[in-house]
Parts: structure tokens; sequence; C-alpha cells
């Protein structure tokens, strides 16, 4: 194992794709496990947007856990903008 091997090893990424609607997060939940191989079943959290009492008015995150940084974070970047999202640098 070589220092680059270490250190991909040692790094620990936390993803998190913001998406407008419950049902485009967990459509991107499914596409992670399809599409990236994610083996941690992904966490889908309601985030109300700052002063909004309705509802509607939330997003949706979908947290990925990415030990070892095996994900790339622009195929993320693509797989949210599929379903008029983004994803956050942590």
């Amino acid at each position: 194992m070589n220092d680059d091997d270490t250190l991909r090893a040692d790094s620990h990424v936390r993803h998190v794709l913001v998406l407008p609607d419950r049902d485009a997060a967990e459509e991107v939940a499914e596409a992670l496990t399809e599409r990236f191989g994610v083996a941690e079943e992904p966490q889908l959290v309601r985030d109300a947007l700052a002063g909004e009492d309705d509802a509607e008015d939330a997003q949706w995150l979908v947290v990925v856990e990415d030990p070892g940084a095996a994900h790339d974070p622009a195929l993320l970047d693509d797989l949210a903008a599929e379903y008029e999202g983004w994803r956050e640098a942590e």
C-alpha cells in the first residue's frame, strides 16, 4: 500500500444532496444504490426553509456516507441536477 492508498482509506466524506421534494429525494436515494452501489442506505432528511411554516416549503436532503471517498462528486452533482437539486460541499 502506498501513501495515496493510506490517505484514501483514512478519508471519510459525507455528501449532502439537496432536492426540491420528498419524491425527488426518494428517487435519488434509489438511484444512488443502483448507479453508485452505495452500500449504506442514504438518509433522507426534511429541511424546512427558514421562516416557513408550510410543509410544502421544505427541501429534502439525501445524506450519503462515503467511507474512503469513493464516489465522484461531479457524478453526484449530475445526479442531483437531474432532479432539480444540487450537492452541498461538506
